[in-house]
Formats: C-alpha cells, structure tokens, sequence
C-alpha cells in the first residue's frame, strides 16, 4: 500500500514556508470541516488527514523527522498525540474565520469578537490603483466608496418585524461542542453565528440580509513611496453597526507600470539606448531621472548592459522617506543597414585593428589543432 505524503495532502512542496503551510492548512480545513458537509464521511476523513498532516509539518522537529525517515521514523514521536500550542492557535484562528468571529477582512484587522447579530464585518478593503508617478511622489485621491449600514426596518435582524424564534441547532445557546481528537471545546453556533435565533420570515425590505448599501466619498493622502501589494488603513470609513459606530476601510495599493522606468523596491532601473559609436568613442548624454535629469558619462569602450548607479536618486521608502538609487542599463545599438561609404569606412577602421579585429582566431586556434590531431590516429 502506497503511503500518503503529508506535503501532497496539504497541496504544498517540500520547501514551502511556515506561512505557505498554514495558509494551506487554512483553505483546506474550512473547505472539508464537518460542519460544512454535514453527514459526508469522505469530507470528515479528509479533514482528519490535513489535521494529521499539518500537526506534524508545523512542528519543526517532527518534519525534520519526517522528511529524512518519513512516517516511519515518527512513531514513538507523539505522533496524533494531540496539538501543541501553535497548532491549537491556528486550529482556533480558523474556526474564529468560519463562524465569523473575528471582524473585518480575512480575521486580520486586529478587531475584537463582532456581535453575534452583526450579518457584516465592520472593516472592508478594496483595491486602489496608483499611476506610477503617484505612487512615487504620494498625491491626494477621492474614492467614492460603498459601505452596508444596518436596515433601520429588521433592525439589522434580517427577519421581517425583527421577530426571531430559537435556533433549533443550538437550542438557543448560541455555541455547539466540538471535538478533535481527545479534546472538547465549545464553538459558535455554525447555523445562527452565536446569535441564539432564526428568521422565520424575511424581512422584505433588505431581503433578510440585514443590511442595505450607502454610498460615501472619502478624500486620503497617499504617502510617497508606496508599491503595489501595500495597504493604508482610513478609520471610520467602513461598514456601520447597529449602534452606528463605523468600521475601517483598508486600501490595497495597486500601481500601474511606466513606460521608461521600472521598479524594483526603492530602486528604479531605466534603459538607455546608445549607438555603437558611442560606446567606442566616449560621450556625454543627458538621460531623464524622476526628479527631472541627469548627466550620464559614457567611458570609451562602454559595454552592452553596463550600469551606471547614481545614488539617492530612487524612489523613497515609504516609511523612513531614504530614497534608492536610479540605476542606467546601456543598450547597444547597431545600425540595421549600412551605404558603400560607411561600408568602406568600418573596413578600414577594421584594418587599422590589425590582429585585434579578429579575436577568434586567436580563440580558436588552439581548439583547431586539438580537433585535427583526433583524426590523425
């Protein structure tokens, strides 16, 4: 019988990450948890698997165990002997994420527990997307955004009247025991999201949703320096609870790319295109910087993708403002098609190189006599 490996059933490779494992185990435990498939034994066995999975691959010690012996050299390790403390974190941060009981995107935000009759989380995110010279130098945007506020007519209850009868789940409770593996403990209700009730009938104005949607337009400061991938929270600008306190809206910065420049970091890189003579002969050409422009000394005998560093004049950090550098990359260019007269003149500036205009020959002469004498024999 073919032994399971515990990276395939987590999805992962074998040098994936501590962050890489859990946000796998994350997916795959919501996905196949027996509250979410009710009466399946196929996804209760699955979950059982990546349970087992990830209690040893989380553990430093036991994956080292693991990858040089395989489950074989486990036993008598403790393992499916429980979790340890960083498990269990991970075991309680997801079930908190399934039953809604941490507010705001992705259980994240840093909020407490949200009321049990909250239907929304307070805080939302959304995309920004920045020019690039925007995200470099920082600017002033207005968004116009749109938030849900509680519906005034089911006071956010969803149920038409705001009339509720006892959660036949939890019997009213508002919480359900679980139990994994030899250790029991009390989870949020998954039917009623611990609020003890249920609609019996819809309230018609949100469609028992609880909420309806406002619009509102916010006004923030980019700061200088931003990049794509980083986010700014705005207070007060998210969802609105039932006591009319509004969440926080959290921008994710996307920027568009420049035609000329490109980032990397807090340095930018630009490619300079210079003819061939140039690059023989030495020159000075005046290349664009963000700040305006700047002086690019050529050298005689500059090369193909030679660069020129100039210092401090990059992009600056978004949280200490020291800028990176602006880095020039020559791109030779030769001519595509040549006259007679240019022609005659490039034979004799050849000429004039003597043996220096034909470096293979020299390159190669030794490897032509090695390749006769194999054929002499």
């Amino acid at each position: 019988m073919t032994e399971m490996d515990y990276y395939e059933v987590l999805e992962v490779s074998r040098d994936c990450t501590g962050a890489e494992l859990k946000k796998a185990y994350r997916k795959l435990a919501l996905k196949y948890h027996p509250d979410r498939n009710p009466d399946d034994k196929e996804a209760e066995e699955k979950f059982k698997i990546i349970n087992e999975a990830y209690q040893i691959l989380s553990d430093d010690e036991k994956r080292a165990v693991y990858d040089r012996y395989g489950k074989a050299g486990l036993e008598g390790q403790g393992m499916g002997g429980g979790f340890g403390s960083a498990n269990m974190d991970d075991i309680m941060d997801i079930f908190n994420s399934m039953f809604g009981g941490s507010g705001g995107f992705g259980g994240g935000f840093g909020r407490s527990r949200r009321d049990p009759g909250q239907k929304y989380a307070l805080d939302f995110e959304i995309e920004l997307p920045l020019q690039f010279n925007e995200a470099v130098f920082g600017c002033e945007k207005k968004i116009d955004i749109t938030y849900k506020t509680y519906c005034r007519d089911c006071e956010g209850t969803g149920a038409k009247d705001a009339k509720l009868s006892t959660c036949d789940y939890c019997g009213g409770q508002g919480q359900v025991v679980m139990r994994q593996g030899f250790m029991t403990f009390a989870q949020e209700c998954p039917k009623c999201h611990g609020v003890g009730k249920k609609i019996e009938q819809k309230c018609p104005t949100c469609k028992g949703k609880g909420y309806e949607n406002k619009e509102d337009t916010v006004t923030i400061k980019v700061p200088a320096g931003v990049d794509s991938g980083n986010r700014l929270r705005v207070q007060g600008y998210g969802n609105e609870a039932r006591n009319g306190q509004r969440g926080d809206l959290y921008l994710t910065f996307y920027v568009e790319e420049d035609e000329h420049f490109i980032r990397n970091g807090n340095d930018v890189y630009i490619e300079v295109p210079v003819f061939f003579t140039q690059a023989i002969l030495g020159a000075t050409i005046t290349i664009p910087a963000l700040q305006g422009e700047l002086e690019l000394e050529l050298k005689q005998g500059t090369k193909d993708k030679e660069q020129f560093i100039f210092d401090n004049e990059g992009i600056p950090d978004v949280h200490s403002g020291r800028k990176g550098r602006l880095i020039a990359q020559i791109k030779m260019i030769l001519p595509k098609k040549i006259n007679e007269e240019q022609k005659e003149l490039l034979e004799k500036l050849q000429e004039s190189y003597g043996v220096e205009s034909h470096p293979h020959k020299s390159t190669f002469e030794s490897a032509f006599d090695r390749i006769k004498s194999w054929f002499k024999n």
